[in-house]
């Protein structure tokens, strides 16, 4: 596993072992690194850009499954601390440095190594379903008709949006566009689009049409959830069956 941010790095070791395979992992977050120690068999840790580093140890633990858990933070590719030639080269030659162009290109690179030892990439959900969020209202209000129509209006939106690989989120109120989501991610587009929007903000999530399942899979949490509620959010509308919750009990 190579993992970033977050909780679903660890959800994800749980659920492995528990199933009967040993876990390495790769931690590209010094944050998480000592978390994953308490889960998994292995923790190497490199930063996002050491590729030739993590080319390596996947040649030497001999690593057959692979997947990709975790947030990256994207201004990583602006700021490139410790990438090493390959990463640079890797991107130089990425068509565009959007989210799926960028971990495609590291896919397939990784993919020249990992077929020649058997490794194959995974869906990112292979231990994880029973965290993909099912049909329905999960709170106790039910939104009203007007909620429903930017729902809907945040739907259509964010799936063109997807369709341009800028992001997975857009912020709606009364049928306008607040705020979309770029490279600073899910929870600033949340504050940026509310305060727009000063209360009441409908927050619509979706998976990008054709959506890689190898990585970037939508996520939500309790983070998401404080950051509605800190900046007055009050719908948080997202795709059935394609999204991932992580702490759920909480």
């Amino acid at each position: 596993m190579i993992a970033g941010d977050g909780n679903l790095p660890i959800e994800f070791a749980i659920n492995a072992k528990n199933s009967g395979f040993e876990v390495v992992a790769i931690s590209l977050s010094s944050d998480n690194r000592h978390k994953l120690k308490n889960y998994c068999n292995k923790v190497y840790n490199y930063g996002p850009g050491e590729i030739k580093k993590i080319k390596q140890t996947l040649k030497d633990e001999g690593i057959k499954q692979l997947t990709f858990l975790g947030k990256v933070h994207k201004g990583l590719l602006l700021r490139r601390p410790k990438f090493d030639m390959e990463a640079l080269e890797l991107l130089k030659n990425a068509p565009k440095l959007n989210d799926d162009a960028v971990m495609l290109t590291i896919v397939s690179e990784l993919e020249k190594i990992l077929e020649k030892i058997g490794t194959i990439v995974l869906d990112q959900t292979i231990f994880i379903k029973n965290l993909l969020i099912p049909n329905g209202i999960l709170g106790k209000t039910q939104p009203t008709d007007e909620q429903l129509k930017d729902i809907e209006y945040g739907f259509r939106l964010a799936k063109e949006m997807g369709k341009l690989d800028i992001g997975q989120s857009v912020v709606v109120k009364d049928k306008m566009i607040m705020a979309v989501e770029a490279i600073e991610g899910t929870d600033r587009c949340i504050q940026r689009g509310c305060r727009l929007a000063k209360k009441d903000a409908v927050v619509v999530k979706v998976s990008k049409p054709n959506q890689d399942k190898r990585f970037d899979i939508p996520t939500i949490g309790v983070n998401t959830l404080k950051t509605m509620k800190k900046f007055k959010g009050k719908v948080l509308a997202v795709e059935a069956g394609e999204t991932i919750i992580v702490n759920q009990n909480e």
